[in-house]
Protein backbone atom coordinates (compact mmCIF):
# COMPACT_ATOMS: atom_id res chain seq x y z
CA UNK A 1 0.00 0.00 0.00
CA UNK A 2 1.42 3.37 -1.01
CA UNK A 3 1.41 6.36 1.30
CA UNK A 4 -0.19 9.18 -0.66
CA UNK A 5 -1.99 12.45 -0.17
CA UNK A 6 -5.63 12.47 -1.13
CA UNK A 7 -4.69 14.58 -4.15
CA UNK A 8 -2.13 12.02 -5.27
CA UNK A 9 -4.69 9.27 -4.79
CA UNK A 10 -7.14 11.14 -7.06
CA UNK A 11 -4.57 11.58 -9.81
CA UNK A 12 -3.43 7.95 -9.68
CA UNK A 13 -7.05 6.80 -9.73
CA UNK A 14 -7.70 8.92 -12.85
CA UNK A 15 -4.61 7.53 -14.56
CA UNK A 16 -5.81 4.01 -13.76
CA UNK A 17 -9.08 4.87 -15.56
CA UNK A 18 -7.23 6.01 -18.68
CA UNK A 19 -7.75 9.76 -18.20
CA UNK A 20 -5.07 11.88 -19.86
CA UNK A 21 -6.64 15.36 -19.66
CA UNK A 22 -8.29 17.36 -16.89
CA UNK A 23 -10.09 20.63 -17.62
CA UNK A 24 -10.17 22.97 -14.65
CA UNK A 25 -9.24 25.93 -12.50
CA UNK A 26 -6.98 25.69 -9.45
CA UNK A 27 -7.91 27.24 -6.14
CA UNK A 28 -7.05 26.99 -2.46
CA UNK A 29 -9.43 24.11 -1.73
CA UNK A 30 -7.83 22.09 -4.53
CA UNK A 31 -4.18 22.99 -3.96
CA UNK A 32 -3.12 19.44 -3.16
CA UNK A 33 -4.92 18.08 -6.19
CA UNK A 34 -3.00 20.44 -8.46
CA UNK A 35 0.25 19.68 -6.63
CA UNK A 36 -0.32 16.05 -7.57
CA UNK A 37 -1.23 16.97 -11.15
CA UNK A 38 2.07 18.86 -11.37
CA UNK A 39 3.94 15.70 -10.45
CA UNK A 40 1.98 13.65 -13.01
CA UNK A 41 2.41 15.91 -16.05
CA UNK A 42 3.88 13.03 -18.04
CA UNK A 43 0.51 11.26 -17.74
CA UNK A 44 -2.18 13.95 -17.45
CA UNK A 45 -2.41 17.28 -19.22
CA UNK A 46 -4.19 20.14 -17.46
CA UNK A 47 -6.21 22.57 -19.59
CA UNK A 48 -6.74 25.69 -17.48
CA UNK A 49 -9.73 27.88 -18.30
CA UNK A 50 -10.70 31.43 -17.26
CA UNK A 51 -14.12 30.46 -15.92
CA UNK A 52 -15.47 27.28 -14.39
CA UNK A 53 -18.18 27.05 -17.02
CA UNK A 54 -15.43 26.82 -19.64
CA UNK A 55 -13.81 23.86 -17.88
CA UNK A 56 -17.08 21.96 -17.63
CA UNK A 57 -18.18 22.76 -21.19
CA UNK A 58 -14.82 21.65 -22.53
CA UNK A 59 -15.18 18.33 -20.71
CA UNK A 60 -18.70 18.10 -22.15
CA UNK A 61 -17.46 18.70 -25.70
CA UNK A 62 -14.71 16.12 -25.38
CA UNK A 63 -17.16 13.56 -23.97
CA UNK A 64 -19.87 14.05 -26.60
CA UNK A 65 -17.41 14.04 -29.50
CA UNK A 66 -15.74 10.79 -28.40
CA UNK A 67 -18.27 8.93 -26.27
CA UNK A 68 -15.52 8.50 -23.67
CA UNK A 69 -15.37 9.73 -20.04
CA UNK A 70 -13.89 13.18 -19.41
CA UNK A 71 -13.05 15.06 -16.21
CA UNK A 72 -13.28 18.64 -15.01
CA UNK A 73 -12.11 20.05 -11.68
CA UNK A 74 -13.46 23.11 -9.86
CA UNK A 75 -13.38 24.65 -6.40
CA UNK A 76 -16.51 24.46 -4.23
CA UNK A 77 -19.31 26.95 -3.82
CA UNK A 78 -19.31 29.59 -6.57
CA UNK A 79 -16.76 27.61 -8.56
CA UNK A 80 -19.01 24.57 -8.68
CA UNK A 81 -22.14 26.66 -9.26
CA UNK A 82 -20.46 28.35 -12.23
CA UNK A 83 -20.11 24.91 -13.81
CA UNK A 84 -23.67 23.82 -13.08
CA UNK A 85 -25.18 24.81 -16.46
CA UNK A 86 -22.62 22.66 -18.24
CA UNK A 87 -23.27 19.79 -15.86
CA UNK A 88 -27.01 20.00 -16.50
CA UNK A 89 -26.30 20.03 -20.24
CA UNK A 90 -24.14 16.92 -19.84
CA UNK A 91 -27.09 15.29 -18.06
CA UNK A 92 -29.41 16.18 -20.94
CA UNK A 93 -26.94 14.77 -23.48
CA UNK A 94 -26.08 11.58 -21.61
CA UNK A 95 -22.44 12.68 -21.57
CA UNK A 96 -19.83 10.78 -19.57
CA UNK A 97 -18.46 13.67 -17.51
CA UNK A 98 -16.92 13.41 -14.04
CA UNK A 99 -17.16 16.57 -11.94
CA UNK A 100 -14.32 16.67 -9.40
CA UNK A 101 -15.54 19.26 -6.91
CA UNK A 102 -13.56 20.63 -4.01
CA UNK A 103 -15.08 21.20 -0.57
CA UNK A 104 -14.35 23.20 2.57
CA UNK A 105 -12.63 21.38 5.45
CA UNK A 106 -14.59 18.46 6.83
CA UNK A 107 -14.71 19.87 10.35
CA UNK A 108 -16.24 23.13 9.12
CA UNK A 109 -19.04 21.64 7.05
CA UNK A 110 -22.57 22.33 8.26
CA UNK A 111 -21.55 24.92 10.87
CA UNK A 112 -22.56 27.97 8.82
CA UNK A 113 -19.44 29.85 9.86
CA UNK A 114 -19.01 31.61 6.53
CA UNK A 115 -15.95 29.62 5.45
CA UNK A 116 -14.61 30.63 2.03
CA UNK A 117 -16.81 29.09 -0.73
CA UNK A 118 -19.20 27.46 1.74
CA UNK A 119 -22.71 26.69 0.45
CA UNK A 120 -25.53 24.65 1.93
CA UNK A 121 -25.56 20.95 1.03
CA UNK A 122 -23.22 21.13 -1.93
CA UNK A 123 -23.25 17.34 -2.32
CA UNK A 124 -27.04 17.41 -2.52
CA UNK A 125 -26.85 19.91 -5.37
CA UNK A 126 -24.29 17.78 -7.21
CA UNK A 127 -26.50 14.72 -6.77
CA UNK A 128 -29.45 16.51 -8.37
CA UNK A 129 -27.41 17.38 -11.45
CA UNK A 130 -25.83 13.96 -11.92
CA UNK A 131 -26.62 10.28 -12.14
CA UNK A 132 -24.48 9.49 -9.07
CA UNK A 133 -22.34 11.47 -6.67
CA UNK A 134 -20.47 10.84 -3.42
CA UNK A 135 -18.04 12.55 -1.08
CA UNK A 136 -14.67 11.24 0.07
CA UNK A 137 -13.95 11.28 3.79
CA UNK A 138 -10.38 9.94 3.63
CA UNK A 139 -7.61 9.38 1.06
CA UNK A 140 -8.14 5.62 1.36
CA UNK A 141 -11.67 6.00 -0.04
CA UNK A 142 -10.61 7.93 -3.11
CA UNK A 143 -9.66 5.10 -5.50
CA UNK A 144 -12.89 3.23 -4.83
CA UNK A 145 -15.04 6.35 -5.23
CA UNK A 146 -13.34 7.31 -8.49
CA UNK A 147 -13.63 3.77 -9.84
CA UNK A 148 -17.29 3.64 -8.85
CA UNK A 149 -17.87 6.97 -10.60
CA UNK A 150 -16.52 5.50 -13.85
CA UNK A 151 -18.55 2.31 -13.36
CA UNK A 152 -21.67 4.43 -12.98
CA UNK A 153 -20.88 6.38 -16.15
CA UNK A 154 -20.51 3.18 -18.16
CA UNK A 155 -23.47 1.30 -16.67
CA UNK A 156 -27.04 1.53 -17.99
CA UNK A 157 -27.84 5.01 -19.29
CA UNK A 158 -24.68 7.14 -19.42
CA UNK A 159 -24.85 10.44 -17.58
CA UNK A 160 -22.48 12.68 -15.61
CA UNK A 161 -21.30 11.82 -12.12
CA UNK A 162 -19.64 13.74 -9.30
CA UNK A 163 -17.03 13.21 -6.61
CA UNK A 164 -16.67 15.81 -3.84
CA UNK A 165 -13.35 15.91 -1.97
CA UNK A 166 -12.73 18.26 1.01
CA UNK A 167 -9.47 20.14 1.10
CA UNK A 168 -8.27 18.33 4.23
CA UNK A 169 -8.80 14.96 2.53
CA UNK A 170 -6.74 16.13 -0.47
CA UNK A 171 -3.95 17.23 1.89
CA UNK A 172 -3.85 14.25 4.28
CA UNK A 173 -1.19 11.57 3.87
CA UNK A 174 -2.40 8.04 4.35
CA UNK A 175 -1.88 4.50 3.17
CA UNK A 176 -3.91 4.02 0.00
CA UNK A 177 -4.68 0.83 -1.88
CA UNK A 178 -4.87 1.88 -5.53
CA UNK A 179 -6.41 -1.47 -6.55
CA UNK A 180 -10.00 -0.34 -6.12
CA UNK A 181 -12.58 -3.10 -6.00
CA UNK A 182 -15.98 -2.19 -7.41
CA UNK A 183 -18.75 -4.10 -9.15
CA UNK A 184 -18.87 -4.90 -12.83
CA UNK A 185 -20.28 -2.44 -15.33
CA UNK A 186 -23.96 -3.33 -15.59
CA UNK A 187 -25.98 -3.41 -18.77
CA UNK A 188 -29.45 -4.93 -19.16
CA UNK A 189 -29.47 -8.49 -20.51
CA UNK A 190 -30.97 -8.96 -23.96
CA UNK A 191 -34.57 -10.11 -24.04
CA UNK A 192 -34.35 -12.24 -27.18
CA UNK A 193 -38.07 -13.03 -27.11
CA UNK A 194 -38.92 -9.34 -27.46
CA UNK A 195 -36.22 -8.86 -30.07
CA UNK A 196 -37.62 -11.80 -32.05
CA UNK A 197 -41.06 -10.21 -31.87
CA UNK A 198 -39.64 -6.90 -33.08
CA UNK A 199 -37.74 -8.64 -35.91
CA UNK A 200 -40.92 -10.29 -37.17
CA UNK A 201 -42.82 -7.00 -37.08
CA UNK A 202 -40.08 -5.21 -38.96
CA UNK A 203 -39.56 -7.99 -41.47
CA UNK A 204 -43.26 -8.08 -42.32
CA UNK A 205 -43.72 -4.28 -42.40
CA UNK A 206 -44.68 -2.62 -45.65
CA UNK A 207 -43.38 0.84 -44.77
CA UNK A 208 -41.04 0.70 -41.75
CA UNK A 209 -39.36 3.86 -40.50
CA UNK A 210 -36.54 4.29 -37.99
CA UNK A 211 -35.93 7.19 -35.60
CA UNK A 212 -32.63 7.63 -33.80
CA UNK A 213 -31.51 9.59 -30.75
CA UNK A 214 -28.32 9.89 -28.74
CA UNK A 215 -28.76 6.30 -27.52
CA UNK A 216 -28.11 5.11 -31.08
CA UNK A 217 -24.74 6.83 -31.62
CA UNK A 218 -22.66 3.73 -30.98
CA UNK A 219 -24.73 1.42 -33.17
CA UNK A 220 -24.54 3.36 -36.44
CA UNK A 221 -23.12 0.61 -38.65
CA UNK A 222 -25.74 -1.96 -37.66
CA UNK A 223 -28.53 0.61 -37.94
CA UNK A 224 -27.50 1.46 -41.50
CA UNK A 225 -27.42 -2.24 -42.40
CA UNK A 226 -30.87 -2.70 -40.88
CA UNK A 227 -32.19 0.33 -42.77
CA UNK A 228 -30.82 -0.98 -46.06
CA UNK A 229 -32.26 -4.43 -45.38
CA UNK A 230 -35.71 -2.93 -44.74
CA UNK A 231 -35.38 0.00 -47.16
CA UNK A 232 -36.44 2.03 -44.13
CA UNK A 233 -35.74 5.77 -43.90
CA UNK A 234 -33.73 6.80 -40.80
CA UNK A 235 -34.32 10.18 -39.18
CA UNK A 236 -32.77 11.99 -36.23
CA UNK A 237 -33.25 15.41 -34.73
CA UNK A 238 -30.63 17.13 -32.59
CA UNK A 239 -28.70 14.35 -30.85
CA UNK A 240 -29.41 11.47 -33.23
CA UNK A 241 -28.06 12.96 -36.45
CA UNK A 242 -25.50 11.26 -38.67
CA UNK A 243 -26.39 7.67 -37.73
CA UNK A 244 -27.00 7.25 -41.46
CA UNK A 245 -25.09 9.65 -43.70
CA UNK A 246 -27.31 12.50 -44.92
CA UNK A 247 -26.07 11.77 -48.46
CA UNK A 248 -27.46 8.23 -48.27
CA UNK A 249 -30.94 7.99 -49.80
CA UNK A 250 -32.28 6.60 -46.50
CA UNK A 251 -30.71 9.29 -44.30
CA UNK A 252 -33.20 12.04 -43.44
CA UNK A 253 -33.53 15.07 -41.22
CA UNK A 254 -36.30 14.50 -38.66
CA UNK A 255 -38.75 17.12 -39.92
CA UNK A 256 -37.89 16.23 -43.51
CA UNK A 257 -39.34 12.77 -42.90
CA UNK A 258 -42.78 14.19 -42.09
CA UNK A 259 -44.27 13.09 -45.41
CA UNK A 260 -43.27 9.48 -44.70
CA UNK A 261 -45.20 9.29 -41.43
CA UNK A 262 -48.64 8.95 -42.97
CA UNK A 263 -47.97 5.56 -44.56
CA UNK A 264 -45.65 4.12 -41.91
CA UNK A 265 -46.91 0.88 -40.41
CA UNK A 266 -44.00 -0.10 -38.13
CA UNK A 267 -41.84 2.47 -36.36
CA UNK A 268 -38.56 1.60 -34.64
CA UNK A 269 -37.24 4.19 -32.18
CA UNK A 270 -33.62 3.53 -31.17
CA UNK A 271 -32.32 5.55 -28.23
CA UNK A 272 -34.91 8.20 -29.05
CA UNK A 273 -38.10 9.33 -27.31
CA UNK A 274 -39.57 10.06 -30.76
CA UNK A 275 -41.32 13.08 -29.30
CA UNK A 276 -41.57 15.04 -32.55
CA UNK A 277 -43.06 12.44 -34.94
CA UNK A 278 -45.58 11.39 -32.30
CA UNK A 279 -47.12 14.85 -32.65
CA UNK A 280 -47.91 13.94 -36.27
CA UNK A 281 -50.55 11.50 -35.07
CA UNK A 282 -50.87 7.88 -33.96
CA UNK A 283 -53.55 5.32 -34.79
CA UNK A 284 -54.20 1.59 -34.41
CA UNK A 285 -52.52 0.87 -37.76
CA UNK A 286 -49.14 1.93 -36.36
CA UNK A 287 -46.88 -0.51 -34.47
CA UNK A 288 -44.30 1.23 -32.30
CA UNK A 289 -41.10 -0.51 -31.17
CA UNK A 290 -38.69 1.14 -28.75
CA UNK A 291 -35.12 0.17 -27.88
CA UNK A 292 -33.71 2.15 -24.97
CA UNK A 293 -31.36 1.34 -22.13
CA UNK A 294 -33.53 3.30 -19.68
CA UNK A 295 -36.81 1.45 -19.01
CA UNK A 296 -38.37 4.54 -17.40
CA UNK A 297 -38.44 6.27 -20.79
CA UNK A 298 -40.52 3.69 -22.66
CA UNK A 299 -43.87 5.24 -21.76
CA UNK A 300 -42.85 8.89 -21.51
CA UNK A 301 -44.54 9.99 -24.75
CA UNK A 302 -46.43 6.89 -25.84
CA UNK A 303 -47.20 3.28 -24.94
CA UNK A 304 -45.08 1.25 -27.37
CA UNK A 305 -46.28 -2.10 -28.65
CA UNK A 306 -42.84 -3.59 -28.02
CA UNK A 307 -40.52 -2.06 -25.40
CA UNK A 308 -36.98 -3.45 -25.35
CA UNK A 309 -34.63 -2.38 -22.56
CA UNK A 310 -31.08 -2.60 -23.90
CA UNK A 311 -28.21 -0.57 -25.21
CA UNK A 312 -28.58 -0.13 -28.95
CA UNK A 313 -25.09 -1.43 -29.67
CA UNK A 314 -25.94 -4.64 -27.80
CA UNK A 315 -29.41 -5.18 -29.27
CA UNK A 316 -28.86 -4.27 -32.93
CA UNK A 317 -26.58 -7.16 -33.99
CA UNK A 318 -29.17 -9.72 -32.85
CA UNK A 319 -32.11 -7.70 -34.20
CA UNK A 320 -30.39 -7.34 -37.57
CA UNK A 321 -29.69 -11.06 -37.80
CA UNK A 322 -33.25 -12.05 -36.89
CA UNK A 323 -34.92 -9.44 -39.09
CA UNK A 324 -33.09 -10.83 -42.11
CA UNK A 325 -34.81 -14.17 -41.50
CA UNK A 326 -38.28 -12.60 -41.64
CA UNK A 327 -37.73 -9.86 -44.18
CA UNK A 328 -40.13 -9.65 -47.10
CA UNK A 329 -39.00 -8.93 -50.64
CA UNK A 330 -38.49 -5.19 -51.04
CA UNK A 331 -38.08 -2.78 -53.90
CA UNK A 332 -35.30 -0.21 -53.90
CA UNK A 333 -36.69 3.12 -52.65
CA UNK A 334 -33.88 5.42 -53.78
CA UNK A 335 -35.99 7.48 -56.17
CA UNK A 336 -38.79 7.86 -53.62
CA UNK A 337 -36.39 8.91 -50.86
CA UNK A 338 -34.58 11.41 -53.08
CA UNK A 339 -37.94 12.94 -54.00
CA UNK A 340 -38.76 13.35 -50.29
CA UNK A 341 -35.41 15.05 -49.75
CA UNK A 342 -35.95 17.34 -52.72
CA UNK A 343 -39.38 18.34 -51.43
CA UNK A 344 -37.91 19.21 -48.03
CA UNK A 345 -35.13 21.20 -49.67
CA UNK A 346 -37.76 23.18 -51.55
CA UNK A 347 -39.84 23.65 -48.40
CA UNK A 348 -36.85 25.10 -46.55
CA UNK A 349 -35.56 27.21 -49.45
CA UNK A 350 -36.81 30.38 -47.78
CA UNK A 351 -34.24 30.00 -44.96
CA UNK A 352 -31.71 32.38 -46.42
CA UNK A 353 -28.99 33.39 -45.77
CA UNK A 354 -28.81 30.61 -43.14
CA UNK A 355 -28.79 27.76 -45.68
CA UNK A 356 -26.02 29.35 -47.72
CA UNK A 357 -23.87 29.89 -44.63
CA UNK A 358 -24.47 26.32 -43.46
CA UNK A 359 -23.61 24.91 -46.88
CA UNK A 360 -20.31 26.78 -46.78
CA UNK A 361 -19.56 25.35 -43.33
CA UNK A 362 -20.54 21.87 -44.45
CA UNK A 363 -18.20 22.04 -47.45
CA UNK A 364 -15.32 23.35 -45.34
CA UNK A 365 -15.58 20.61 -42.72
CA UNK A 366 -15.22 17.75 -45.16
CA UNK A 367 -15.87 14.15 -44.21
CA UNK A 368 -14.87 14.11 -40.52
CA UNK A 369 -15.17 17.71 -39.33
CA UNK A 370 -17.29 18.58 -36.32
CA UNK A 371 -19.93 21.32 -36.29
CA UNK A 372 -20.94 22.79 -32.90
CA UNK A 373 -24.08 24.87 -32.90
CA UNK A 374 -25.46 27.36 -30.39
CA UNK A 375 -28.81 28.96 -29.68
CA UNK A 376 -28.58 31.27 -32.67
CA UNK A 377 -30.71 31.61 -35.79
CA UNK A 378 -28.09 29.85 -37.90
CA UNK A 379 -27.95 27.10 -35.27
CA UNK A 380 -31.74 26.69 -35.29
CA UNK A 381 -31.73 26.44 -39.07
CA UNK A 382 -29.05 23.76 -38.85
CA UNK A 383 -31.51 21.45 -37.11
CA UNK A 384 -33.68 21.61 -40.21
CA UNK A 385 -31.20 21.69 -43.08
CA UNK A 386 -27.60 20.89 -42.09
CA UNK A 387 -26.42 17.56 -43.61
CA UNK A 388 -24.64 15.36 -41.04
CA UNK A 389 -22.37 12.65 -42.39
CA UNK A 390 -21.25 10.74 -39.28
CA UNK A 391 -22.26 10.24 -35.64
CA UNK A 392 -20.81 12.67 -33.08
CA UNK A 393 -19.99 15.31 -35.70
CA UNK A 394 -23.01 17.52 -35.01
CA UNK A 395 -22.95 18.80 -31.43
CA UNK A 396 -25.97 20.50 -29.83
CA UNK A 397 -27.10 21.10 -26.22
CA UNK A 398 -30.20 18.95 -26.76
CA UNK A 399 -33.32 19.80 -24.80
CA UNK A 400 -31.33 21.88 -22.31
CA UNK A 401 -30.93 24.63 -24.92
CA UNK A 402 -27.94 26.17 -23.15
CA UNK A 403 -27.28 29.60 -24.67
CA UNK A 404 -23.57 30.36 -24.95
CA UNK A 405 -22.41 26.78 -24.49
CA UNK A 406 -21.08 26.41 -28.03
CA UNK A 407 -17.61 27.95 -28.16
CA UNK A 408 -16.09 26.40 -25.00
CA UNK A 409 -17.74 23.10 -25.91
CA UNK A 410 -16.10 23.27 -29.35
CA UNK A 411 -12.72 23.80 -27.67
CA UNK A 412 -13.23 20.55 -25.77
CA UNK A 413 -14.15 18.79 -29.01
CA UNK A 414 -10.90 19.97 -30.60
CA UNK A 415 -8.78 18.94 -27.61
CA UNK A 416 -10.26 15.44 -27.83
CA UNK A 417 -10.07 15.27 -31.64
CA UNK A 418 -7.08 17.43 -32.60
CA UNK A 419 -6.76 16.03 -36.12
CA UNK A 420 -10.21 16.99 -37.42
CA UNK A 421 -11.51 20.48 -38.28
CA UNK A 422 -13.94 21.98 -35.76
CA UNK A 423 -16.22 24.94 -36.47
CA UNK A 424 -18.59 26.52 -33.97
CA UNK A 425 -21.26 29.13 -34.57
CA UNK A 426 -22.74 31.65 -32.18
CA UNK A 427 -24.80 34.78 -32.19
CA UNK A 428 -23.42 37.96 -30.73
CA UNK A 429 -25.58 37.39 -27.66
CA UNK A 430 -24.51 33.82 -27.04
CA UNK A 431 -20.82 34.33 -27.74
CA UNK A 432 -20.58 37.00 -25.04
CA UNK A 433 -21.47 34.38 -22.43
CA UNK A 434 -17.91 33.07 -22.72
CA UNK A 435 -15.58 35.37 -24.69
CA UNK A 436 -12.87 34.62 -22.12
CA UNK A 437 -12.65 31.15 -23.67
CA UNK A 438 -10.70 32.83 -26.48
CA UNK A 439 -7.82 33.26 -24.05
CA UNK A 440 -7.96 29.57 -23.18
CA UNK A 441 -7.80 28.76 -26.89
CA UNK A 442 -4.82 31.08 -27.35
CA UNK A 443 -2.96 29.75 -24.31
CA UNK A 444 -3.36 26.13 -25.35
CA UNK A 445 -3.29 26.73 -29.14
CA UNK A 446 -6.70 25.16 -29.74
CA UNK A 447 -7.45 25.68 -33.42
CA UNK A 448 -11.22 26.09 -33.50
CA UNK A 449 -12.85 28.38 -36.05
CA UNK A 450 -15.62 30.30 -34.30
CA UNK A 451 -18.13 32.22 -36.42
CA UNK A 452 -20.04 35.01 -34.66
CA UNK A 453 -23.18 36.06 -36.56
CA UNK A 454 -23.73 39.59 -35.35
CA UNK A 455 -27.13 41.29 -35.57
CA UNK A 456 -26.72 43.41 -32.42
CA UNK A 457 -29.58 41.70 -30.67
CA UNK A 458 -30.75 38.56 -28.97
CA UNK A 459 -32.11 37.64 -32.37
CA UNK A 460 -34.39 34.74 -31.51
CA UNK A 461 -35.95 36.67 -28.63
CA UNK A 462 -36.46 39.82 -30.66
CA UNK A 463 -37.93 37.84 -33.53
CA UNK A 464 -40.61 36.49 -31.19
CA UNK A 465 -41.20 39.94 -29.74
CA UNK A 466 -41.78 41.32 -33.22
CA UNK A 467 -43.83 38.45 -34.64
CA UNK A 468 -45.79 37.14 -31.66
CA UNK A 469 -46.16 40.09 -29.30
CA UNK A 470 -47.04 42.99 -31.53
CA UNK A 471 -43.56 44.43 -31.82
CA UNK A 472 -43.01 44.86 -28.08
CA UNK A 473 -39.24 44.86 -28.38
CA UNK A 474 -37.63 45.10 -24.96
CA UNK A 475 -34.29 44.00 -23.47
CA UNK A 476 -33.18 42.33 -26.71
CA UNK A 477 -31.16 45.10 -28.40
CA UNK A 478 -27.42 44.76 -27.77
CA UNK A 479 -24.36 46.99 -27.93
CA UNK A 480 -21.35 45.00 -29.12
CA UNK A 481 -17.60 45.46 -29.43
CA UNK A 482 -15.64 45.10 -32.63
CA UNK A 483 -15.23 41.33 -32.52
CA UNK A 484 -12.23 41.30 -34.83
CA UNK A 485 -10.40 43.67 -32.50
CA UNK A 486 -11.49 41.63 -29.47
CA UNK A 487 -10.02 38.49 -31.02
CA UNK A 488 -6.79 40.26 -31.88
CA UNK A 489 -6.54 41.77 -28.39
CA UNK A 490 -6.77 38.25 -26.95
CA UNK A 491 -4.06 37.02 -29.31
CA UNK A 492 -6.38 35.13 -31.65
CA UNK A 493 -6.86 35.65 -35.36
CA UNK A 494 -9.79 37.97 -36.10
CA UNK A 495 -11.44 38.08 -39.53
CA UNK A 496 -14.46 39.87 -40.95
CA UNK A 497 -16.72 38.35 -43.60
CA UNK A 498 -19.57 40.42 -45.02
CA UNK A 499 -20.61 38.01 -47.79
CA UNK A 500 -20.83 34.26 -48.39
CA UNK A 501 -17.69 34.31 -50.53
CA UNK A 502 -15.84 36.24 -47.85
CA UNK A 503 -16.96 33.70 -45.24
CA UNK A 504 -15.73 30.82 -47.39
CA UNK A 505 -12.32 32.48 -47.72
CA UNK A 506 -12.15 33.31 -44.01
CA UNK A 507 -12.97 29.74 -42.97
CA UNK A 508 -10.26 28.46 -45.31
CA UNK A 509 -7.75 30.78 -43.69
CA UNK A 510 -8.91 29.82 -40.21
CA UNK A 511 -8.67 26.09 -40.79
CA UNK A 512 -5.09 26.52 -42.04
CA UNK A 513 -4.08 28.56 -38.99
CA UNK A 514 -2.37 27.06 -35.96
CA UNK A 515 -4.44 28.65 -33.21
CA UNK A 516 -7.95 30.01 -32.73
CA UNK A 517 -9.81 32.10 -35.29
CA UNK A 518 -12.88 34.27 -34.78
CA UNK A 519 -14.86 35.33 -37.84
CA UNK A 520 -17.44 38.10 -37.45
CA UNK A 521 -20.32 37.97 -39.93
CA UNK A 522 -22.79 40.87 -39.92
CA UNK A 523 -26.36 39.67 -40.26
CA UNK A 524 -29.69 41.46 -40.23
CA UNK A 525 -33.10 39.99 -39.47
CA UNK A 526 -33.52 36.56 -41.06
CA UNK A 527 -36.47 34.20 -41.69
CA UNK A 528 -37.67 32.09 -38.75
CA UNK A 529 -37.87 28.30 -38.67
CA UNK A 530 -41.10 28.50 -36.63
CA UNK A 531 -43.33 27.38 -39.51
CA UNK A 532 -41.32 24.14 -39.64
CA UNK A 533 -41.36 23.33 -35.93
CA UNK A 534 -44.93 22.04 -35.70
CA UNK A 535 -45.84 20.25 -38.88
CA UNK A 536 -49.46 19.17 -39.47
CA UNK A 537 -50.95 16.03 -38.03
CA UNK A 538 -51.16 13.23 -40.60
CA UNK A 539 -53.04 10.45 -38.83
CA UNK A 540 -55.07 9.58 -35.77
Amino acid sequence: MAKLTGGEAVVQALINQGIDTVFGLPGVQNDFLYNALYDAQDHIKVIVTRHEQGAAYMALGAAVATGKPQVFSVVPGPGFLNSAAALSTAYALGAKVLALVGQIPTAKQGLNQGVLHEINDQLGIIQRLTKWAAAATSPAEVPTLVAEAFRQMESDRPRPVGVEIPMDVLKTNAEVDLEAIVGEVYNPPLDTDLLDKAAKALGNAKNPVIYTGMGALDAATDIQHLAELLQAPVSGYRTGRGIVDARHPLGHIMHGSHALWKDADVVLAIGSNMRIPLTWGVDKELTIIRIDVDPTTHNTFCNPDIAITAKAEHALPYLLEQTAKHNRKREDRTDEMLAVKAAWNAQTAYLEPQKTYLNIIREALGEDGVFVDDLTQVGFAARMVYPVYKPRTYITPGYQGTLGYGYPTALGVKVAKPDVPVISVAGDGGFMFSPQSLITAVQHQISVVNIVFNNNQYGNVQQMQRDLYGGKVIASDLVNPDYVKVAEAFGAQGLYADSPDALRDAIDIGLKTNGPTLIEVPMGNVPSIDRLRKLPKLRG
